[in-house]
């Protein structure tokens, strides 16, 4: 995969990517730390994932810290936090890339735990490393950010509507961000391939990936589309703190 960022543009940066040991979280840091920068490795329960990706970037010579946390658990954030403290003292980057609802046994009120209550639980325990310059990055759909005007497939829904409930509570950040000099940025991507969301609808609704990559013309894949994500963190904050990303055909403006 080709890197969007310049060779050394992030050197002496240090970023942190939730859930970040493997599809999109995981290219994310590949390219922050390809071009410079110390990475944080984040994974909830996927050790041997995170270790082999730590390894990778060890070997082009990138300083990754590996921490394990559960992002439902504040004292698991809060102790994530408190690594990174002890081992940079800081944070310029932070993207909240870790979401999910649609597993089974976890609960009916996990989708919005997940992806309201602890987006907003790991910014608060971030905000203390995050110092003037630095940048907040949230990774949603189009599915979640239009689902207020656009319906989504009903296997999907209670995911949708979580993930835009936590960009919603984000945004109302936003003013605090800014007045400590940390910008914020949604980045909003169509349904990706190969990601595990993705799969899981497929399974559910066959024929669901082709049916939107027929609408779209084209579907950006992982890589692709954690190189947008990772451009988010570095260019400037667009004026409606959104960066839409792909085709946003069949979607309504809200």
């Amino acid at each position: 995969m080709t890197n969007p960022l310049a060779p050394g543009s992030l050197a002496g940066k240090r970023a942190l990517v939730t859930g970040s040991s493997r599809g999109i979280g995981a290219d994310t840091v590949a390219y922050f730390a390809g071009a410079g920068a110390k990475v944080v490795i984040n994974y909830r329960n996927k050790a041997a994932r995170a270790e082999k990706l730590q390894a990778q970037l060890a070997e082009q010579g990138a300083e990754a810290l590996l921490v394990a946390a559960d992002l439902t658990d504040p004292a698991s954030v809060a102790a994530m936090f408190a690594q990174v403290k002890d081992a940079w003292g800081g944070l310029d980057v932070l993207v909240l890339n870790a979401s999910g609802g649609m597993e089974s046994g976890m609960g009916e009120d996990y989708a919005l735990r997940l992806n309201r209550d602890a987006q907003l639980g790991v910014l608060d325990a971030a905000l203390p490393l995050l110092g003037e310059g630095s940048r907040v990055v949230f990774v949603t759909s189009h599915q979640a950010h239009f689902i207020r005007t656009t319906p989504t497939m009903p296997e999907y829904a209670a995911v949708a509507l979580s993930k835009r409930a936590g960009e919603d509570a984000l945004r109302e950040r936003i003013a605090e961000l800014e007045a400590r000099g940390i910008g914020f940025v949604v980045v909003s991507g169509d349904m990706i391939e190969g990601t595990i969301t993705a799969t899981l609808l497929n399974r559910l609704n066959p024929g669901a990936i082709e049916e939107r990559r027929q609408s779209a013309g084209k579907l950006y894949n992982v890589s692709e589309f954690a190189a947008e994500v990772a451009l988010a963190a570095v260019e400037p904050v667009p004026a409606d703190h959104t960066r839409l990303v792909g085709d946003t055909s069949g979607f309504i403006a809200d």
